[in-house]
């Protein structure tokens, strides 16, 4: 690698450092790479060599072509050398803990994801507008109820998402509060105030060792439901998954286990923080909240825009199949790259004004639900949950402000507001 490639190191850590995401700070390393070293390469010790792709329309290149950048062959989310050499031991040579649709490429990746695929389809989701409005309300008359000051993410959004899918999933209600710990424990595990061992700094040993722990949790749950839909399939993606085939023989336990962990973690915590992110921008935008009040039409608009505001997902990694060129920069076979979801997000030669939260902005390409072959499955249902909750919320609420200071949870791959104390009044 020529020094010209090369990122400064501070910068390097400060993109891919837990806490920067947890003060925000990961914007301003992200803005200077966009301005100075769009893609550059990361060499900090301890780690593989990385690209840092920060521009939209890098980011957007590499997700179309499949089957240049890989998202199995090497690890699909950023760690160590000694991790990733420790999971290899775990598992036998693979680099990862489980095998999801995040960790496929063709020609398995479509053959799974055609399994659940049509529950997600806009056509079929509308199927369940009825039942997600009963859930929304729910949820908006428990936050009336509590008298004008909550937690929203730790009394409202943690609660609605994981209701919604767990239902289409069929985990029983009593169940959930287990789902949602776990999947806490899961992406938290960067955090402190989350992770199972609440210790301020996990090594890379024990961070590894948490979350090989967790997902056995997962696995030992979801095998139970596996055993019981295979005897009795009902109307749920869990029978999807229990009695699914690849190429006319039954799916493994292994990766039926690793389908399960997917829809009941990413199903509702993404959703979690990006409905938790709305009503932060509301409270910091006070003429945004007025304006979407005054006009229901930009609920679809405010839920796009908390999306792309908030990012919950930060980042995934690629692997370069062969030698290729990206953004004028020489690609080697093998190489790894990180693509910046957040920083993609906010890329000024796609967005206007792109640190600030509107309700309207038009058009809003953003890129958090990733791009090409691995767009997020549940992509359409988290719009229409975070739209039914907000056409229920916003016409009954009179005032929104802040009733102390918000919080970011600690994580690079997947995190987003893990507390939002507001006051509000209802009409």
């Amino acid at each position: 690698m020529s020094d010209v490639d090369r990122i400064p190191d501070d910068i390097a850590a400060k993109a891919i450092d837990p806490r920067s995401y947890a003060d925000d700070s990961v914007h301003e390393a992200f803005r200077w790479l966009r301005e100075n070293k769009p893609l550059g390469k990361a060499e900090l010790p301890g780690i593989y060599p990385f690209w840092l792709v920060t521009k939209h329309a890098d980011i957007l290149e590499v997700s179309r072509q499949n089957y240049l950048f890989h998202s199995g062959d090497m690890p699909s989310t950023f760690t160590t050398i000694d991790a990733d050499e420790a999971v290899r031991k775990m598992t036998g040579g693979s680099p990862h803990l489980v095998r999801t649709l995040v960790q496929m490429d063709a020609p398995d990746h479509p053959k799974y994801r055609i399994m659940t695929q049509a529950w997600f389809l806009p056509q079929n989701i509308r199927k369940l507008e009825d039942r997600i409005r009963q859930i929304a309300r729910e949820h908006v008359d428990r936050m009336e109820a509590l008298g004008g000051e909550c937690d929203f993410v730790n009394e409202i959004a943690l609660y609605y998402p994981l209701r919604v899918i767990m239902e289409i999933l069929g985990v029983p209600a009593e169940d959930e509060p287990r789902m949602l710990k776990l999947t806490q424990e899961l992406f938290g595990a960067q955090d402190p105030e989350m992770n199972r061992a609440q210790k301020e700094q996990l090594s890379q040993a024990e961070g590894m060792a948490q979350i090989q722990a967790v997902i056995a949790d997962f696995f030992m749950y979801f095998k139970a439901i596996t055993d019981d839909r295979k005897a009795n399939p009902r109307e749920d993606v869990a029978s999807v998954i229990a009695n699914g085939k690849l190429d006319g023989e039954p799916i493994n336990d292994f990766e039926a286990m690793s389908y399960y962990v997917i829809v009941a973690t990413a199903g509702h915590d993404t959703t979690s923080s990006s409905t938790a992110g709305a009503v932060w921008g509301l409270c910091a935008n006070p003429d945004q909240f007025e304006k979407v009040k005054a006009d229901p039409s930009l609920i679809p608009g405010l839920v796009d825009e908390s999306i792309r505001w908030m990012t919950p997902v930060k980042h995934f990694m690629r692997s370069a199949t062969e030698d290729t060129e990206l953004g004028g920069k020489k690609i080697a076979k093998g190489d790894w790259l990180w693509l910046a979801y957040p920083s993609g997000n906010r890329d000024e030669a796609v967005f206007e004004n792109p640190d600030a939260f509107q309700v309207d902005r038009k058009p809003n390409k953003h890129l958090a639900f990733g791009y090409g072959a691995h767009l997020c499955l549940g992509q359409h249902l988290a719009k229409m949950e975070m739209r039914i909750l907000f056409e229920e919320l916003l016409p009954r609420l009179k005032t929104l402000e802040f009733a102390g200071d918000p919080k970011l949870s600690q994580g690079n791959f997947v995190s987003g507001p893990k507390s939002l104390p507001i006051r509000y009044s209802f009409n």
